[in-house]
């Protein structure tokens, strides 16, 4: 969907109106608050909000997703409790749409599926990755399809089918292609200060005016992305 970008704070807002406000959230971003400090994207929106209409007191905001620290991508806020309650059960029902694009280490070809188990350690906020099925971990899967590759790195765009936390980075390194940037679950990359994966697009139907709408984020600039610009 295409309306004026405006930017606040370091944040692009996509669109707005009385009910959502859609932005990209920069990677090194905090979804919402951890306590530590660091920005995160509730407290940068209300701020904008109660700073562009004036608004006295507490300003609502509801999280309906979120997007790990390290990830860039498209998020969109429910500016009433309605419209919290309808795009969490769109999510739920998994009719909100979202499409990943990573750069990955190795050259990936054509398309296909990974099918996996995987299994959190919440103490170590890491995930395992199993071939078979093991008690405590939990079938997933991702469609991926190569984009284009260069320097022995490939730009990969990618369909999640099941949302497990970590689930694009560990499934990917553990199929041999590692997310450029990510040191968890692959190789540190002096090139580059993030991980290269982004949540490109997002399209979900508006909660009132129940229209399906699309928004859709730039390739983010620096490396490896430049590579693919």
């Amino acid at each position: 969907m295409d309306s004026e970008v405006t930017v606040f704070d370091g944040i692009k807002i996509l669109y707005e109106d009385n009910h959502v406000i859609v932005c990209i959230k920069p990677a090194g971003v905090l979804s919402q608050s951890d306590g530590s400090g660091a920005p995160d994207m509730l407290t940068i929106l209300k701020r904008y909000i109660k700073e562009k209409y004036g608004k006295p007191g507490e300003v609502y905001l509801g999280l309906v997703h979120r997007l790990d620290r390290p990830v860039s991508g498209v998020m969109v806020f429910a500016r009433t409790s309605k419209a919290a309650s309808r795009l969490s059960e769109q999510i739920r029902t998994r009719k909100v749409e979202k499409l990943y694009r990573c750069v990955v280490n190795g050259v990936l070809e054509g398309s296909g599926r990974l099918e996996n188990y995987i299994s959190k350690d919440e103490d170590r906020n890491i995930v395992t990755v199993s071939d078979s099925e093991k008690p405590g971990y939990k079938a997933s899967y991702l469609d991926y399809r190569a984009i284009a590759t260069k320097d022995g790195l490939t730009l990969t765009e990618i369909r999640l089918g099941t949302g497990r936390s970590h689930q694009i980075r560990a499934q990917m390194a553990h199929n041999g292609y590692p997310l450029v940037g990510d040191q968890k679950y692959g190789l540190k990359d002096n090139r580059c200060k993030d991980i290269a994966l982004e949540s490109f697009k997002l399209s979900f139907e508006h909660p009132v005016k129940r229209e399906f709408i699309t928004f859709e984020a730039p390739i983010p600039e620096g490396f490896p992305w430049n590579l693919f610009a």
